[in-house]
């Protein structure tokens, strides 16, 4: 009879326990989302490591980084508008719609920098122009227009080029992409430097990200302490489409040529990036910090499953099984919504 009660006992404080553990990481990772995107992308990468022990060297860690930086710059702008409350799934086809310009634009010829950045940036500012406007004058719903200016874009492009690549990147540009201070550090982190500094004014200094983040939070509240919510929302899809185009650019450095739809595949993993790095689908909570953190756990991932070796068919499930898991557990409600 003791001993029954005693097993009753100890199945009771290990339930106890394990209830308690697995508040703990939930609290944990609802407190902060960056850290554990950090702490799952080393533990990814150690089992990384332990498949094929040869991707522990500084050329596969060197790729790591400048994958993540590439990933997290598509994710700047999308950070801007999920924290808004939006939605924007254009921003895989203007990346490559970007890339294209750039290889187009250059055609191997240095000093065609300024020129192309304009090009690509017009590009960019047009398609922000029209998502905002669709959204915030017509009122159709994000997600519908997003998609369809995709399709229109992708189109475009097909008849710009024909089908075949339109050039090559110019060498200096593509240096300075690929290039490498002291053997280890991407010259890459030069361009973050200047994303990662603009995004924390953004979203931390200016009227603007203050702004973002009440309209994201509780629209109506916003409108009755007198913010144009409609120009906030207009603005984070400028936004959105001006950092897409850029890390188009800088994809068609990376890559140093570009074809139709080479980066469309960016609109998905920049979402599921900013999502796991904190941002709410509701919008009004987020960070760039986590959206970089959810970059790199995004870059680990698709890493580690390359060096399982599996069919690409296996290779998408598992991914998809995955990110269903690590969504189930970031899965937050805002603090405040009335």
């Amino acid at each position: 009879m003791q001993n029954s009660r005693a097993e009753n006992v100890s199945t009771q404080d290990s339930e106890v326990f394990a209830m308690s553990f697995s508040q703990k990481i939930n609290a944990f990772v609802k407190r902060s989302p960056a850290r554990m995107a950090v702490i799952i992308s080393v533990l990814l990468y150690a089992i990384t490591v332990m498949i094929a022990p040869a991707s522990l060297n500084i050329g596969a860690i060197t790729s790591i980084m400048m994958l993540t930086l590439l990933l997290s710059f598509a994710s700047a702008g999308q950070t801007i508008v999920l924290i808004g409350g939006g939605l924007d799934f254009s921003v895989g086809a203007v990346m490559s719609a970007a890339a294209i310009l750039t290889v187009g634009t250059m055609n191997g010829q240095d000093g065609t920098f300024l020129q192309t950045f304009i090009i690509v940036m017009t590009m960019g500012a047009i398609v922000g122009i029209l998502n905002g406007i669709c959204t915030t004058k017509i009122k159709l719903p994000a997600l519908i227009v997003t998609m369809v200016v995709s399709n229109v874009l992708t189109r475009v492009t097909y008849v710009y080029t024909a089908g075949s690549p339109p050039g090559f990147a110019s060498p200096s540009f593509i240096q300075s992409v690929i290039g490498r201070y002291f053997n280890v550090i991407p010259s890459l982190t030069l361009y973050a430097v200047i994303i990662f500094g603009l995004m924390f004014y953004i979203l931390n200094r200016s009227r603007f990200g203050r702004q973002l983040y009440l309209v994201g939070n509780n629209i109506e509240a916003a409108r009755l302490c007198g913010i144009k919510v409609n120009r906030v929302k207009f603005l984070s899809y400028l936004f959105s489409a001006l950092f897409a185009a850029f890390a188009g650019m800088l994809g068609a450095g990376y890559m140093q040529f570009a074809q139709c739809q080479m980066f469309d595949g960016y609109a998905f993993s920049s979402l599921i990036a900013v999502i796991v790095g904190g941002t709410t689908f509701a919008g009004g909570v987020g960070s760039y910090t986590g959206s970089i953190a959810g970059s790199l756990l995004m870059v680990v991932l698709s890493n580690m499953l390359s060096a399982m070796n599996l069919p690409q068919p296996v290779r998408n499930i598992v991914m998809c099984c995955i990110l269903i898991a690590l969504l189930t557990m970031y899965n937050r409600k805002k603090a405040v919504r009335q």
